[in-house]
């Protein structure tokens, strides 16, 4: 892409940022239409986007994410070390349970998912690997918001809470004390907050400083099994990664 002005880039970003797991493939109408921007300038950008690699055009005029950005994305420094010495971990407890398995870091007042195994028959996961989630819904995210950073949790507490199921805790005191739970139990427990048919149950990912860097869940069919039965599982696995991030390579 050609070395533009800051709203150049602006524009440039507005238009990736349009894609998500809802909306992988779209036309320049559509693109427009998301990003508010005039067709001819989208017709621009997403020019610029193709020749770079940015965006690949299908067969039928529309545009997709192109391999250029996950190839970057896949240098992300504080994702890759750490997927690949939590990745056997996760495995031996995929294989375990035949559940799925996931692996989130916290980004602002968001999580990202850099890691997932699917299970042999399990439910089906909400968000693919890249995608984001608010922190306050599901497993991991209950992790990584109770040892969030004091300002984070109070920016999350006060703003409104987004329920996606009628069992989404969206209440801040109640949310308050599930916080508190989790620091002192050592693991959190999400029964159909993000879907009705799934009970997730994650552990905190420490680095060689103590510091809380990830969570790992394990997401399984709501009435399939306890949370408590479950939390010592995943606490063993959260505790082997932990011990491979500490140890040098």
């Amino acid at each position: 892409m050609s070395v533009g002005t800051g709203p150049v880039l602006s524009r440039a970003l507005q238009i990736l940022d349009a894609f998500s797991s809802e909306r992988p493939a779209m036309s320049l109408s559509e693109l427009s239409r998301h990003t508010r921007l005039p067709v001819s300038t989208v017709h621009r950008m997403v020019g610029e986007l193709v020749t770079w690699g940015a965006l690949e055009r299908d067969e039928h005029g529309h545009y997709r994410i192109g391999l250029r950005l996950w190839e970057i994305g896949s240098l992300a420094t504080r994702g890759l070390p750490l997927r690949e010495r939590a990745l056997p971990f996760l495995a031996d407890l995929s294989q375990v349970t035949r559940e799925i398995v996931q692996l989130a870091v916290r980004e602002g007042t968001e999580l990202v998912f850099v890691e997932r195994i699917a299970g042999t028959d399990s439910v089906s996961p909400v968000i693919r690997v890249g995608g984001r989630c608010p922190l306050a819904a599901s497993g991991v995210g209950l992790v990584l918001l109770a040892h969030a950073p004091t300002e984070v949790q109070e920016e999350v507490l006060h703003a409104p809470i987004e329920s996606f199921t009628p069992f989404t805790v969206t209440d801040p005191r109640v949310l308050r004390r599930m916080l508190a739970d989790v620091r002192t139990s050592g693991f959190s427990i999400s029964d159909r907050q993000l879907t009705t048919d799934s009970l997730s149950v994650g552990a905190p990912v420490h680095d060689e400083r103590g510091t809380v860097v990830a969570a790992v869940s394990l997401v399984v069919r709501h009435g399939s099994a306890s949370p408590h039965a479950l939390a010592p599982l995943v606490r063993t696995s959260a505790r082997a990664i932990s011990r491979a991030l500490a140890t040098p390579e």
